[in-house]
Protein backbone atom coordinates (compact mmCIF):
# COMPACT_ATOMS: atom_id res chain seq x y z
CA UNK A 1 0.00 0.00 0.00
CA UNK A 2 1.51 3.39 -0.80
CA UNK A 3 1.88 6.46 1.30
CA UNK A 4 -1.35 7.93 -0.54
CA UNK A 5 -3.50 4.64 -0.61
CA UNK A 6 -2.65 4.39 3.08
CA UNK A 7 -3.99 8.37 4.11
CA UNK A 8 -7.33 7.67 1.90
CA UNK A 9 -7.91 4.40 3.41
CA UNK A 10 -7.34 6.62 7.09
CA UNK A 11 -9.64 9.00 6.10
CA UNK A 12 -12.23 6.40 5.39
CA UNK A 13 -11.57 4.76 8.24
CA UNK A 14 -12.53 7.95 10.09
CA UNK A 15 -15.06 9.61 8.36
CA UNK A 16 -17.53 5.63 7.87
CA UNK A 17 -18.37 6.42 11.93
CA UNK A 18 -21.29 8.88 11.72
CA UNK A 19 -20.45 10.17 15.21
CA UNK A 20 -16.98 11.39 13.94
CA UNK A 21 -17.81 12.46 10.36
CA UNK A 22 -20.86 14.60 12.37
CA UNK A 23 -18.60 16.25 14.48
CA UNK A 24 -16.19 16.97 11.48
CA UNK A 25 -18.63 18.50 9.23
CA UNK A 26 -19.40 20.57 12.68
CA UNK A 27 -15.95 21.63 12.90
CA UNK A 28 -15.60 22.56 9.31
CA UNK A 29 -19.00 25.00 10.01
CA UNK A 30 -16.90 26.42 13.22
CA UNK A 31 -13.84 27.33 10.68
CA UNK A 32 -15.60 28.46 8.17
CA UNK A 33 -17.23 31.10 10.79
CA UNK A 34 -13.77 31.64 12.22
CA UNK A 35 -12.63 32.70 9.11
CA UNK A 36 -15.80 34.45 7.71
CA UNK A 37 -17.51 35.84 10.57
CA UNK A 38 -16.88 39.75 10.13
CA UNK A 39 -18.39 39.21 6.65
CA UNK A 40 -21.47 36.78 7.36
CA UNK A 41 -22.45 38.89 10.37
CA UNK A 42 -26.24 40.15 9.96
CA UNK A 43 -26.01 43.21 12.34
CA UNK A 44 -23.08 45.31 13.93
CA UNK A 45 -21.55 43.22 16.90
CA UNK A 46 -22.04 47.04 19.15
CA UNK A 47 -25.01 48.51 16.86
CA UNK A 48 -27.15 49.87 20.25
CA UNK A 49 -31.23 49.73 19.46
CA UNK A 50 -33.12 50.15 22.59
CA UNK A 51 -36.51 50.70 21.81
CA UNK A 52 -35.72 46.50 20.38
CA UNK A 53 -34.20 44.89 23.60
CA UNK A 54 -34.86 41.51 24.55
CA UNK A 55 -36.64 40.71 21.57
CA UNK A 56 -36.79 36.89 21.21
CA UNK A 57 -36.03 35.15 18.82
CA UNK A 58 -37.32 36.39 14.99
CA UNK A 59 -37.11 36.91 11.78
CA UNK A 60 -35.24 39.78 11.63
CA UNK A 61 -32.88 38.76 14.63
CA UNK A 62 -32.94 35.15 14.67
CA UNK A 63 -30.95 34.76 18.18
CA UNK A 64 -32.71 37.61 19.97
CA UNK A 65 -31.62 40.64 21.36
CA UNK A 66 -29.60 41.36 24.36
CA UNK A 67 -30.04 44.38 26.99
CA UNK A 68 -29.03 46.73 24.77
CA UNK A 69 -30.98 46.17 21.54
CA UNK A 70 -27.45 44.28 19.82
CA UNK A 71 -27.93 41.17 17.49
CA UNK A 72 -27.40 38.22 19.68
CA UNK A 73 -26.69 36.19 16.57
CA UNK A 74 -23.96 38.68 15.30
CA UNK A 75 -21.86 38.42 18.76
CA UNK A 76 -22.29 35.10 19.09
CA UNK A 77 -20.67 34.17 15.28
CA UNK A 78 -17.91 37.22 16.24
CA UNK A 79 -17.77 34.96 19.83
CA UNK A 80 -16.94 31.77 18.36
CA UNK A 81 -13.97 33.18 15.72
CA UNK A 82 -12.23 35.28 18.96
CA UNK A 83 -12.56 31.73 20.88
CA UNK A 84 -11.38 29.80 17.93
CA UNK A 85 -8.29 32.67 17.38
CA UNK A 86 -7.66 32.39 21.34
CA UNK A 87 -7.89 28.36 21.40
CA UNK A 88 -5.71 28.21 18.20
CA UNK A 89 -2.48 30.53 18.72
CA UNK A 90 -2.64 28.94 22.63
CA UNK A 91 -2.53 25.47 21.53
CA UNK A 92 -0.06 26.31 18.73
CA UNK A 93 2.06 27.60 21.42
CA UNK A 94 1.85 24.99 24.01
CA UNK A 95 2.46 22.44 21.20
CA UNK A 96 5.95 23.75 19.85
CA UNK A 97 6.98 24.40 23.19
CA UNK A 98 5.72 21.21 24.68
CA UNK A 99 6.79 18.80 22.30
CA UNK A 100 10.10 20.53 21.81
CA UNK A 101 10.71 20.22 25.76
CA UNK A 102 8.98 16.78 26.12
CA UNK A 103 11.16 15.28 22.97
CA UNK A 104 14.76 16.51 23.83
CA UNK A 105 13.72 14.89 27.66
CA UNK A 106 12.78 11.60 26.33
CA UNK A 107 15.50 11.87 24.21
CA UNK A 108 18.52 13.06 26.08
CA UNK A 109 17.27 11.02 29.35
CA UNK A 110 19.18 11.03 32.24
CA UNK A 111 19.47 14.34 34.18
CA UNK A 112 18.00 16.54 31.45
CA UNK A 113 14.93 14.23 31.97
CA UNK A 114 14.84 14.26 35.46
CA UNK A 115 15.31 18.09 35.93
CA UNK A 116 12.69 18.84 32.93
CA UNK A 117 9.75 16.74 34.21
CA UNK A 118 10.08 17.20 37.71
CA UNK A 119 9.35 21.32 36.11
CA UNK A 120 6.50 19.80 34.53
CA UNK A 121 5.19 17.84 37.59
CA UNK A 122 5.32 20.88 39.84
CA UNK A 123 2.99 23.00 36.74
CA UNK A 124 0.42 19.94 36.76
CA UNK A 125 0.46 20.18 40.35
CA UNK A 126 -1.84 23.27 39.95
CA UNK A 127 -5.13 23.02 38.40
CA UNK A 128 -5.16 24.28 35.18
CA UNK A 129 -7.69 27.04 35.54
CA UNK A 130 -6.04 28.21 38.32
CA UNK A 131 -2.77 28.36 37.07
CA UNK A 132 -4.13 30.33 34.68
CA UNK A 133 -6.24 32.76 36.75
CA UNK A 134 -2.63 33.39 38.09
CA UNK A 135 -0.83 34.68 35.34
CA UNK A 136 -3.97 36.39 34.13
CA UNK A 137 -4.19 38.12 37.52
CA UNK A 138 -0.30 39.15 37.32
CA UNK A 139 0.01 39.90 33.81
CA UNK A 140 -3.61 41.77 33.40
CA UNK A 141 -6.83 40.63 31.66
CA UNK A 142 -6.78 40.59 27.83
CA UNK A 143 -6.93 38.23 24.50
CA UNK A 144 -3.22 38.55 24.72
CA UNK A 145 -2.25 37.53 28.32
CA UNK A 146 -5.19 35.02 27.73
CA UNK A 147 -3.59 33.31 24.73
CA UNK A 148 -0.07 33.08 26.93
CA UNK A 149 -1.73 32.20 30.23
CA UNK A 150 -3.41 29.08 28.13
CA UNK A 151 -0.87 28.00 26.23
CA UNK A 152 1.26 27.79 29.18
CA UNK A 153 -0.69 26.04 31.30
CA UNK A 154 -1.28 23.02 28.52
CA UNK A 155 2.56 22.98 27.66
CA UNK A 156 3.19 20.37 30.45
CA UNK A 157 0.11 18.39 28.79
CA UNK A 158 2.36 18.16 25.01
CA UNK A 159 5.47 17.55 27.23
CA UNK A 160 4.40 14.58 29.09
CA UNK A 161 2.58 13.18 25.64
CA UNK A 162 5.98 13.53 23.91
CA UNK A 163 8.09 12.37 26.09
CA UNK A 164 6.24 9.32 26.46
CA UNK A 165 6.12 8.67 22.98
CA UNK A 166 9.73 9.64 22.68
CA UNK A 167 11.09 7.06 25.21
CA UNK A 168 9.17 4.25 22.96
CA UNK A 169 10.22 5.70 19.45
CA UNK A 170 13.93 6.25 20.85
CA UNK A 171 14.68 2.56 21.35
CA UNK A 172 13.62 1.02 17.75
CA UNK A 173 15.69 -0.70 15.37
CA UNK A 174 16.15 2.01 12.78
CA UNK A 175 16.62 4.88 15.56
CA UNK A 176 19.53 2.47 16.41
CA UNK A 177 21.11 2.18 12.95
CA UNK A 178 21.12 5.67 12.12
CA UNK A 179 23.32 6.43 15.21
CA UNK A 180 25.59 3.50 14.65
CA UNK A 181 26.00 5.39 11.20
CA UNK A 182 27.25 8.73 12.87
CA UNK A 183 23.86 10.65 12.24
CA UNK A 184 23.12 13.60 13.92
CA UNK A 185 20.77 13.90 17.10
CA UNK A 186 19.28 16.91 14.99
CA UNK A 187 18.45 14.76 12.08
CA UNK A 188 17.19 11.57 13.79
CA UNK A 189 15.07 13.82 16.34
CA UNK A 190 12.96 15.68 12.64
CA UNK A 191 13.63 12.54 10.36
CA UNK A 192 12.65 9.52 12.92
CA UNK A 193 11.31 10.62 16.35
CA UNK A 194 8.85 13.48 15.62
CA UNK A 195 7.12 12.02 12.67
CA UNK A 196 6.73 8.43 14.55
CA UNK A 197 5.19 10.24 17.59
CA UNK A 198 2.75 12.37 15.34
CA UNK A 199 -0.45 10.69 16.06
CA UNK A 200 -0.89 11.07 20.15
CA UNK A 201 0.13 14.57 19.69
CA UNK A 202 -2.39 15.02 16.85
CA UNK A 203 -5.11 13.17 18.97
CA UNK A 204 -4.16 15.67 22.25
CA UNK A 205 -4.14 18.43 19.77
CA UNK A 206 -7.64 17.89 18.91
CA UNK A 207 -8.76 17.46 22.44
CA UNK A 208 -6.54 20.72 23.70
CA UNK A 209 -8.59 23.04 21.34
CA UNK A 210 -11.87 22.04 23.36
CA UNK A 211 -10.24 22.49 26.54
CA UNK A 212 -8.61 26.00 25.52
CA UNK A 213 -11.88 26.67 24.65
CA UNK A 214 -13.14 26.18 27.62
CA UNK A 215 -10.79 27.73 29.78
CA UNK A 216 -11.08 31.38 27.32
CA UNK A 217 -14.61 31.03 28.25
CA UNK A 218 -14.31 30.71 31.91
CA UNK A 219 -11.13 33.54 31.80
CA UNK A 220 -13.97 35.54 30.23
CA UNK A 221 -16.80 35.01 32.50
CA UNK A 222 -14.70 36.10 35.59
CA UNK A 223 -13.85 39.40 33.49
CA UNK A 224 -9.79 38.19 33.19
CA UNK A 225 -10.38 37.08 29.34
CA UNK A 226 -11.80 39.10 26.06
CA UNK A 227 -12.54 42.08 27.01
CA UNK A 228 -15.31 44.27 26.18
CA UNK A 229 -16.70 45.60 23.71
CA UNK A 230 -15.26 42.67 21.76
CA UNK A 231 -17.68 40.38 22.25
CA UNK A 232 -16.53 36.69 23.91
CA UNK A 233 -19.18 33.42 24.92
CA UNK A 234 -18.24 33.46 28.66
CA UNK A 235 -18.47 37.26 29.11
CA UNK A 236 -22.35 36.95 26.88
CA UNK A 237 -22.98 34.42 29.59
CA UNK A 238 -21.63 36.41 32.48
CA UNK A 239 -24.10 39.20 31.35
CA UNK A 240 -26.87 37.32 30.78
CA UNK A 241 -27.23 36.10 34.42
CA UNK A 242 -29.37 38.98 35.10
CA UNK A 243 -32.22 38.26 32.74
CA UNK A 244 -32.47 34.25 32.80
CA UNK A 245 -36.37 34.83 33.10
CA UNK A 246 -36.40 37.21 30.90
CA UNK A 247 -34.91 36.45 27.62
CA UNK A 248 -33.72 33.03 28.07
CA UNK A 249 -32.00 33.30 24.34
CA UNK A 250 -28.88 35.73 25.67
CA UNK A 251 -27.54 32.98 27.91
CA UNK A 252 -28.49 29.38 25.62
CA UNK A 253 -27.14 30.65 22.49
CA UNK A 254 -23.70 31.33 23.53
CA UNK A 255 -23.71 28.17 25.90
CA UNK A 256 -25.03 26.16 22.81
CA UNK A 257 -21.91 27.54 20.51
CA UNK A 258 -19.16 26.40 23.50
CA UNK A 259 -21.05 23.16 24.21
CA UNK A 260 -21.55 22.02 20.30
CA UNK A 261 -17.72 23.65 19.63
CA UNK A 262 -16.39 21.64 22.50
CA UNK A 263 -18.12 18.56 21.84
CA UNK A 264 -17.29 18.75 18.56
CA UNK A 265 -13.53 18.47 19.37
CA UNK A 266 -13.37 15.61 21.87
CA UNK A 267 -15.80 13.63 19.39
CA UNK A 268 -13.59 14.32 16.65
CA UNK A 269 -10.08 13.67 19.02
CA UNK A 270 -12.13 10.12 20.29
CA UNK A 271 -12.13 9.57 16.34
CA UNK A 272 -8.84 10.32 15.60
CA UNK A 273 -7.09 8.27 18.31
CA UNK A 274 -9.15 5.31 17.15
CA UNK A 275 -7.71 5.61 13.56
CA UNK A 276 -4.25 6.79 14.56
CA UNK A 277 -3.34 4.07 17.36
CA UNK A 278 -2.76 0.65 15.56
CA UNK A 279 -4.42 -1.49 18.33
CA UNK A 280 -7.55 0.40 18.16
CA UNK A 281 -7.42 0.51 14.61
CA UNK A 282 -7.31 -2.94 14.29
CA UNK A 283 -9.99 -3.85 16.46
CA UNK A 284 -12.04 -1.91 14.08
CA UNK A 285 -10.94 -3.30 11.07
CA UNK A 286 -11.31 -6.99 12.66
CA UNK A 287 -14.76 -6.15 13.50
CA UNK A 288 -15.75 -4.13 10.65
CA UNK A 289 -14.39 -7.53 8.29
CA UNK A 290 -16.61 -9.83 10.53
CA UNK A 291 -19.60 -7.65 10.20
CA UNK A 292 -18.94 -8.43 6.44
Amino acid sequence: MTVTEGRVSSWRLLLSNPVTAISAVVLVAVVVIAVAAQWITPFGINDIDVPNALQAPSGSHWFGTDELGRDVLSRVLVAVQASMRVAVVSVAFAAIVGVTIGVVAGYRSGWVDTVVMRVVDVMFAFPVLLLALAIVAVLGPGITTTMLAIGIVYTPIFARVARASTLSVRVEPFVAVSRTMGTGDAYILTRHIVPNIAGPLIVQLSLSLAFAILAEASLSFLGLGIQPPQPSLGRMIFDAQGFVTLAWWMAVFPGAAIFVTVLAFNLFGDGLRDVLDPKQRTMIEARRAGRQ
